[in-house]
């Protein structure tokens, strides 16, 4: 069950990455936290500072994931003997997330944008790692219900360690593509002028994702669809795990 909630996870971080909330402002982000103009970036140079900017905004905003994770799943230990009914509700909230996203309805809380504004940056690592964590206690139309959907998810876990793990994986999953585009921004730019049609579309898919871990956790058969992967999982794996 832990293994396909790892899986959706960091794909819902990838997702999020794509998102009209993070991709299309990932230049203006680099720029932020590095102080370097766009052509700097774009023409490489001082790589080393990029990536060291880089990192520390990914594990700022990774830091505050994982302990809202850990905050979930440690909740849920308290409700463990409903552990059943904390699926199902769990599932139609994800469901409603999941629909809210791919347009089918819009929920009007999630509509006005929480994120925190900085207009200048404080000096130095710290103040990097400061942004990356404002970030991460960040709530937009995009990447809160998709954030919302993986924490109700950790709720139902049997330990804290669980929904520390499924927000780490999450995190992974949007750290990743933010730091290949750190370290290649005139390819990223290239990429996203082409990708940007596509960006309503990701949007949908996901909330399909959403709706599909929903039902999921509502018809209690996470653990029919893991043993049905099993089957296909190569024998070598299966002896490492």
């Amino acid at each position: 069950m832990t293994d396909i909630g790892f899986a959706i996870a960091l794909g819902a971080g990838v997702l999020s990455f794509l998102s009209p909330c993070v991709l299309p402002l990932v230049p203006s982000y680099l720029t932020f936290v590095t102080g370097m103009s766009l052509e700097d970036l774009q023409g490489g140079v001082n790589r080393r500072l990029t990536l060291t900017h880089s990192l520390l905004f990914v594990v700022g905003f990774s830091a505050i994931f994982v302990l809202l994770g850990a905050s979930a799943s440690f909740l849920g230990q308290f409700f463990k003997a409903y552990e059943i009914w904390i699926a199902r509700i769990g599932g139609v909230i994800i469901i409603a997330l999941g629909l809210h996203m791919a347009g089918v309805f819009r929920l009007l809380p999630l509509l006005q944008e929480k994120r925190i504004h900085l207009n200048d940056k404080p000096a130095g690592y710290l103040g990097t790692l400061g942004v990356g964590m404002a970030f991460g206690a960040g709530w937009t139309p995009c990447i809160g219900p998709v954030l919302g959907a993986i924490l109700t998810y950790g709720f139902s876990q049997d330990t804290m360690w669980a929904g520390v793990g499924l927000l780490s994986v999450y995190s992974l999953g949007l750290a990743i593509p933010f730091l290949v585009a750190a370290l290649a921004l005139d390819w990223f730019l290239q990429a996203f002028k082409r990708f940007r049609r596509f960006i309503p579309v990701v949007e949908k898919a996901s909330g399909v994702l959403l709706v599909f871990l929903g039902v999921l956790l509502l018809t209690g058969t996470f653990t029919i669809l893991s043993g049905w992967l099993t089957r296909f999982t190569p024998d070598f794996i299966l002896d490492r795990i």
